[in-house]
């Protein structure tokens, strides 16, 4: 919803207003077309290339890594992801925020917010870091992008679900407890994606068999979405709350 006028030359703030839930959707859905695009043109226009690893083995899926570092796959991925990046930023902020406001005097969550925080930053810089630098460009940059991403996307959804633990104690919003709920099933189904995951790369560098690295990438696929999933949840926390972006300038005399 956009506000704004121009009364007698005096020029008045443009105010933009939309739902957190648009907002977390959109942040949501970005990647989410950016990735299941991506896949999709390397296994119709790049399979050879995608598919392709060291052990010479028939593969029938591109790993993630494959996907985003061929053209035009990686533009669109970079597209999308960087497009995405500030509003995370932004729904982190909102989340410390509340935090910080629900659990001033408590411990240890007040702590447990500080740390949300950093490893929600840190899972957003992963991202950041495994998008831009492809694993054909630097491998090494592009693996602890990927590892950093993993590893702060685990810690940051177990950290959430300490903390809505304690809110849906206290809490008669039927929406906190389906939160809570969610996010929990969702931690364990991403912990389970990422052992599948984990097993069938060190499988398929182990034995190269084939179909281990095809068992991999969709298993990788699951631990992205069912990170996404997690992160939809915000819909139920802020369901509300709106986002105002507020653009002034100075009057201007004619």
């Amino acid at each position: 919803m956009l506000h704004g006028s121009n009364i007698l030359g005096h020029e008045r703030p443009l105010v933009i207003r939309m739902s957190f839930t648009s907002c977390v959707q959109g942040t949501v859905c970005l990647p989410l077309f950016g990735l299941i695009t991506c896949v999709f043109i390397s296994s119709v226009f790049h399979f050879d290339d995608s598919t392709g690893t060291h052990c010479q083995v028939p593969n029938y899926l591109p790993s993630i890594s494959a996907s985003i570092s061929l053209s035009p796959e990686c533009y669109i991925w970079r597209f999308c992801i960087g497009l995405h990046s500030a509003p995370r930023f932004l729904v982190a902020f909102t989340y410390f925020r509340f935090y910080k406001m629900r659990f001033a005097s408590k411990f240890p969550e007040s702590l447990l917010s500080c740390l949300n925080l950093a490893f929600s930053i840190a899972e957003n810089l992963g991202l950041l870091l495994l998008t831009y630098v492809s694993s054909t460009e630097t491998y090494f940059v592009h693996k602890e992008g990927f590892v950093l991403f993993i590893i702060s996307s685990l810690i940051y959804m177990m950290i959430t679900c300490r903390l809505w633990k304690a809110i849906k104690k206290y809490s008669l919003n039927p929406d906190d407890a389906k939160s809570h709920h969610w996010k929990v099933r969702l931690l364990l189904l991403n912990l389970s994606f990422c052992a599948f995951a984990g097993f069938f790369y060190w499988k398929h560098n182990m034995y190269c068999e084939s179909g281990s690295y095809t068992f991999f990438a969709l298993f990788e696929y699951l631990v992205v979405f069912s990170n996404m999933a997690f992160h939809l949840t915000a819909v139920w926390d802020f369901k509300s709350q709106e986002v105002m972006v507020i653009s002034s300038s100075e009057d201007k005399d004619f």
